[in-house]
């Protein structure tokens, strides 16, 4: 629901760093690769009861995703690069509730796992209908540079990486962060569902 505000608030200084980059060679591909490296470091970090410093690295994870957009926008797109980057997305989407879990399983293992489900969920939905919309044809007027037919919802990666945050900040108070998200998430789900009947 947010991201394209976010998209547009950051893509002046996601520019600024990508033109340089650019110039040096430095491909969209190697900023995917070091975004997810850095994104499992957060992971790793909030497993091991350092969720502040987690946060950080999380942070850096998602500007590198940003990053690296706007470098293939200035090189070339290419469906390796697409493929690469969502996949290692949600990757990196669910080793944060499984880090929390790790971290302290009688607490959070429960809520962790209904999360991850609820993850499944909306990642199936995205999945499915861009695979089919690429076989139609089909364009999304609302996000035209993504590599990937891009269905929003309510749930979508500015509200992921906020609700990661709020986890990082007080996680005494994960599960139930973790469970209202799960919420959100069976919303977006659902409106999938009735988006991709109707186009479909």
């Amino acid at each position: 629901m947010l991201d394209r505000a976010a998209q547009a608030a950051l893509a002046p200084a996601l520019d600024a760093v990508a033109r340089p980059l650019a110039r040096r060679g430095v491909s969209a591909d190697a900023v995917t690769m070091a975004g997810f490296a850095i994104g499992i470091a957060a992971a790793v970090a909030i497993a091991w009861g350092a969720p502040l410093a987690g946060l950080a690295l999380l942070l850096a994870s998602r500007f590198c995703d940003g990053l690296d957009g706007a470098l293939a926008r200035l090189t070339q797109a290419t469906d390796r690069g697409a493929f690469l980057d969502i996949t290692l997305d949600f990757i990196f989407y669910a080793s944060s509730p499984l880090a929390f879990a790790i971290a302290d399983p009688a607490s959070n293992a429960l809520a962790a796992a209904v999360l991850l489900a609820a993850f499944i969920g909306t990642g199936s939905s995205f999945l499915a209908f861009a695979s089919l919309a690429s076989v139609r044809g089909l364009k999304s007027l609302a996000h035209p540079n993504k590599g990937l037919y891009y269905l929003g919802g309510l749930t979508e990666a500015t509200e992921t990486l906020l609700c990661f945050a709020l986890m990082c900040v007080w996680p005494p108070w994960f599960a139930p962060i973790a469970y209202g998200f799960a919420v959100l998430c069976a919303v977006t789900i659902a409106t999938r569902l009735v988006v991709a009947w109707r186009t479909l």
